[in-house]
Parts: structure tokens; C-alpha cells; sequence
């Protein structure tokens, strides 16, 4: 059995690309059988977040099936094989298992020791489980990285400071206004991301927060742990009105917002700055709303000046984490030696001679 990897992330494509290639939730389902009856994948599980959209397959033998998953993600993002092709990676057991668990513990993350992209493998990981494409070898591998990653939490300072989207997102919001206390900031979308975030918010003293979502109820519940005020998607363009800051990061198909609500608003706003911040993959805000007078926007790709700059100052911590992740990989590979001699088959000792 081999463990194989394809995929992208912010550091092979630009934003323009990872939007096309994203699973929103209601996707998966028909991914997971189409992996099951054009890939003939038995184990397979996707790994889509704003930073990266990755494939894990566990298969009796390469014989072909990295080419297929770039065919399967080259038709999902409406994309030619060809132009697809120079932005993705793609390796087998050992690099793929290595490269789990770094993800896994935020060290191949655009904020170096993000702690929200833990909480996302072990959604995609519940996900595949649920559409019953995670057998033996991805479970094991899965439940492996998971706890390599709260090793590397509990061990070293990795996950300490400005470690998130966004906190990061947040700085720029100060750059344009200073002190955010005195601010309006409208939250739209209310999962991790947007918890994160409002929990940043909080901790800066902003106490004028409106969270926004398609379903009400869920807005309520992230609203009232903050002392804010929830609203439905609805409510978008009336908010728009007094917010000064406007951070997405919900799951949607097309642009919850346009240039042409954000021109609408302005004269109405007394050409007040306007800072909006998506941190949606696909994209919430149209790019053209960046053009207007007044209108300060940012998308997930403008972040990476600042992220780099807070990276420089933990590389002691990436050190420590990646003797933990080592020796985990280590651990686990020995295990998956003695399950392949066991079986009779190739394992990762036979990278080498692999097809």
C-alpha cells in the first residue's frame, strides 16, 4: 500500500487558482464517489482550506494514479491538464507523510504555527471517515498527524503570539485606522475562521461587532459569546453602511460582494475609508471593489509581508518542531515497514523502486 499526495498551496498558485480548485461542504460527496469510480480510489481524502486544496490517496501501487488526480483537479476547476500542471506538487509515502504532519502542526501554513488548520484536518478527516473513503491506512496516518500536530502545540512556542489569519488581517485594519476600539467591524461568516477572528477582536477591546451569516441562529451563537449583534446575510448592504471594517470568510459559490454595492455605499457613507478584508478561498468580495475612492481591500495573498515578518521571529520553534515531526514520521513509517512486510507487500522502503 502507498500513501500518495497532490495538491496546491499559496506558495505554487496564486488565490486565482486555489478559488477554483476549493470543495465548498455540499461538493463533497460527488468528489468522494467520482475519487471512487474515475480514480479507482479506495482511500482518498481532501484537504481543501484558503490556503491549499490536497489530495491523499492510499493505493496498492502509483500505476498512474498521480496523473489521474491532476485530471480530477484539473476538471473540478474548469481547468486544462496543461495549465494546471506547473502548480501542483505531488509525491508518495515518505515525503506525503512527512508533509501531513508538517501540515498538520502549522509549519507549511502561510501564518507559520496557524493552530486553525489542526482543526481543519480533523474536519477533512471526520469528512472522509463520513463518506467512508478513509480505510486502514489513511485512518492510522490521519490519527498519526493529529497528534503530531498537539505535540508540537504542548512542546514548543511554535503556537504562541500572532499565529492566525486572522490576527494577521487585523494588523492591516490597524495599519489604515489605528486603534480599532472605536470602530465598527461587521464579521461576515461564522465558522472557524470568523471565531478566531471575533476572539481577536474581542481581545483588542472592540466592542461594536456585527456578525453576519446565512443562517441567523448560527450568527446569534458566535454574536452573543462576544457581546455582539447577529444579522443574516440579508443584512449585508444596511451594515455596509456603518461598519468601518468588513472581514469574510464564508463558504460560498459567487461574491457576496461587489463593486457595484460597494459604489452604491460610499456617497452614502460620506466617502468614509472602508476596509474590507476577504479572507474567503473562493473569494466573498469582487477584486474591481479594491478601485474605489476610499475602499482600503485585501485578500488572503496581500497577508504574506506581514506573515513573513512574524515567521523570521519563531525559527527557534520551527527547529523544535520539526525534531518532534521527525521522529513521529519515524514512528509511524515503522509501523507502515512492519504492516507492508506483513502483508507481502511495498511499503515506503520501497520508494525507490516504485513505478
Amino acid at each position: 500500500m502507498r500513501i500518495l499526495l497532490v495538491g496546491v498551496n499559496h506558495r505554487s498558485c496564486p488565490i486565482e487558482v486555489r478559488e477554483r480548485l476549493a470543495f465548498r461542504t455540499e461538493q463533497l460527496p460527488e468528489a468522494y464517489a467520482a475519487l471512487r469510480r474515475d480514480a479507482g480510489l479506495a482511500e482518498s481524502l481532501i484537504l481543501s482550506t484558503c490556503n491549499r486544496v490536497e489530495i491523499y490517496a492510499g493505493v496498492p501501487r502509483l500505476d498512474g494514479t498521480h496523473e489521474r488526480l491532476s485530471a480530477f483537479l484539473s476538471a473540478h476547476g474548469g481547468f486544462q491538464d496543461a495549465e494546471l500542471r506547473s502548480h501542483l506538487y505531488a509525491c508518495a509515502d515518505p515525503q506525503s507523510v512527512e508533509h501531513l504532519f508538517a501540515v498538520a502542526s502549522g509549519l507549511d501554513s502561510m501564518v507559520l504555527g496557524e493552530t486553525e488548520i489542526l482543526h481543519q484536518v480533523k474536519h477533512a478527516y471526520e469528512q472522509a471517515r463520513s463518506h467512508g473513503t478513509a480505510g486502514k491506512a489513511l485512518n492510522v496516518l490521519f490519527q498519526k498527524a493529529l497528534n503530531a500536530a498537539k505535540t508540537v502545540q504542548t512542546k514548543t512556542v511554535l503556537g504562541r503570539g500572532c499565529v492566525s489569519v486572522g490576527t494577521v488581517a487585523l494588523e492591516f485594519a490597524q495599519k489604515i485606522f489605528g486603534d480599532l476600539r472605536p470602530h465598527t467591524v461587521a464579521l461576515l461568516g461564522a465558522g472557524k475562521i470568523g471565531e478566531v477572528t471575533l476572539k481577536r477582536l474581542s481581545a483588542r477591546g472592540v466592542s461594536n461587532i456585527r456578525v453576519l451569516n446565512r443562517s441567523p441562529e448560527r450568527a446569534q451563537r458566535l454574536a452573543s459569546s462576544y457581546g455582539g449583534t447577529a444579522y443574516g446575510l440579508g443584512a449585508l448592504e444596511a451594515q455596509l453602511l456603518e461598519a468601518d471594517i468588513l472581514i469574510t470568510s464564508a463558504s460560498a459559490p459567487g461574491y457576496l460582494l461587489t463593486r457595484a454595492q460597494a459604489a452604491a455605499a460610499m456617497p452614502q457613507r460620506r466617502h468614509r475609508p472602508l476596509c474590507l478584508i476577504d479572507l474567503g478561498v473562493p473569494r466573498n468580495i469582487e477584486p474591481a471593489a479594491g478601485t474605489l475612492e476610499n475602499v482600503y481591500l485585501f485578500d488572503i495573498d496581500d497577508l504574506q509581508g506581514l506573515v513573513a515578518h512574524h515567521a523570521s521571529l519563531r525559527q527557534q520553534a520551527v527547529q523544535d518542531s520539526q525534531v518532534i515531526i521527525q521522529q513521529k514520521v519515524r514512528h509511524f513509517l515503522a509501523w507502515w515497514d512492519a504492516e507492508g512486510a506483513a502483508c507481502g507487500s511495498g511499503s515506503s522502503s520501497a520508494l525507490a523502486a516504485a513505478p
